[in-house]
This record gives C-alpha cells, sequence and structure tokens, in this order.
C-alpha cells in the first residue's frame, strides 16, 4: 500500500528512472587531513541499479566517502567518474543526500518543504498526501526542529525527493530510531528502488542491511576490504574482517 502511495506522489514530483551516470567508477582515491589518511586508495566500481549498501566499524571512512561523492569535500587525490566522465552536473543536480542527522530550516515543516519547493519550481504534487505517507500530516504547522528525531530523518528523507534525484545517499539514517520510524524509511527505500531510484546507503544494523542490501561494500580503516553481492557477503565472505564484524567480534 505504502508503495503504491509512493509512486504516485513519485510521478507527480516528475522523480525519474535514469541510470545513464552508471557505472560510478571511485579511481586511486584518497583523502586525508593533515597528515591522517582517512581513506586510502580505492578503487571501487558500482554497476549495480539498486541498493548498495556501505559497511564498517566506526571510523572507517563511511561517512566521508558519501560527502566525497556528494561533492562536499574533494578527495586529497583520485577521482570519481560517472559513466566514464568526471560529471560535475550530476554532484550538482542529480543526487540529493541525506545526513545522519538532519539539517533542518528553523521554520515549520511545511515551510521546509516549501523552501524546496519554490528553488526548483515543483507543480502539481501533493504536498499533504507527501507528508500523510511519512506520518507528518498532523505536524506541517509545528516547527521542524522540535520533532522527534525519527519525524526530523522523515521530514529530511521527502524533502531530498523534492530534488528529483537520481542517485540518493543515507548516512544511518535509522541510527537510534524507534521501530514504527525505521519502517516507514525503510518502506520508503524499497519503494524508491522499485521506482527506479539508485541508492547507496551506510548502515551498521546488519539485520538492515540483510534486509535492503543487494550488494555490499565494506571498510576498515579507510580501506576496501570487500565489495560483494549480498547473498555472498552474508554468507560466503572469504574476508576474517567481514566476517568477524558479521559475528561481533572486533
Amino acid at each position: 500500500m505504502l508503495s503504491r502511495n509512493l509512486k504516485n506522489i513519485f510521478s507527480d514530483l516528475k522523480l525519474r528512472s535514469d541510470k545513464s551516470f552508471l557505472p560510478l567508477e571511485i579511481k586511486n582515491l584518497n583523502y586525508s587531513i593533515g597528515s591522517k589518511e582517512i581513506l586510502y586508495n580505492l578503487n571501487i566500481k558500482i554497476i549495480s541499479d539498486k541498493i548498495t549498501i556501505i559497511m564498517g566499524p566506526n571510523g572507517a571512512g563511511k561517512s566521508i566517502f558519501l560527502k566525497i561523492l556528494n561533492g562536499i569535500i574533494r578527495p586529497t587525490s583520485g577521482k570519481i567518474l560517472w559513466n566514464e566522465k568526471i560529471d560535475e552536473s550530476l554532484v550538482l543536480n542529480g543526487q540529493a543526500l541525506v545526513f545522519q542527522k538532519p539539517i533542518l530550516l528553523r521554520r515549520s515543516v511545511e515551510a521546509n518543504l516549501d523552501f524546496f519547493d519554490k528553488l526548483i519550481n515543483l507543480n502539481n504534487y501533493d504536498k499533504n498526501q507527501l507528508l500523510k505517507i511519512v506520518d507528518l500530516l498532523d505536524k506541517k504547522n509545528q516547527p521542524a526542529r522540535l520533532l522527534s528525531l525519527g519525524e526530523q530523518q522523515r521530514l529530511s528523507l521527502i524533502r531530498a525527493l523534492l530534488l528529483r534525484p537520481r542517485l540518493i545517499m543515507l548516512d544511518e539514517p535509522t541510527a537510534n530510531l524507534d521501530p514504527a520510524s525505521t519502517k516507514i524509511i525503510e518502506d520508503i527505500i524499497i519503494s524508491l528502488k522499485e521506482f527506479g531510484i539508485k541508492i547507496i546507503f551506510v548502515t551498521h544494523n546488519i539485520l538492515q542491511a540483510k534486509r535492503l542490501a543487494d550488494e555490499v561494500i565494506f571498510f576498515d580503516k579507510g580501506k576496501l576490504i570487500e565489495h560483494s553481492n549480498s547473498k555472498e557477503f552474508f554468507s560466503n565472505s572469504k574476508s576474517i574482517k567481514v566476517n568477524n564484524y558479521l559475528n561481533g567480534i572486533l
């Protein structure tokens, strides 16, 4: 039911399934702060047009990696190719990043959506229906910063949809959320996948990754340890570090 309603909203927002930016290639990418290396010689090729989950211990460089893909920060060296091209237009116009700690305007819930609406001149989308889907319709006049963390995260996600992204990246979007908020966000992610939007998603939640992932990238201490399909990663990984992580061994 949720998926059907969301698909109607996606159509109203003129979201489009456009994978012309794939494959996404990261070549010899390094990132350091002073003498401290955060990401080290990453070489990754993302071909899958579905859900790519990024996992790894704390401090592995996962969030920094998303910010580099999003163009918020630049790598120290190396390059990122979108369908074999360095395409700044995708960085600027084709993607959205939802942070673990939502960044919201000091305005009402409705005004947070209206701000993006005015930026990109959206027409003919049902704002109330969009808010209803994430259970925020009755709070549309409430200051966004007074929402619970789960409500703020849900608002951040639907606000990102107004950018009409071809690629959505999410950094721990359900960390510390209650089961109800987690389910709403996961349902939206699944619906986006079904609609044809590419998802790159950081999570520490192993059960969540098993539910959602089509492929998994695993980092440890800034290095790529494994990149494989979900079934192989969770049931047949040959990496000691991956197996230790999955079994709760530090």
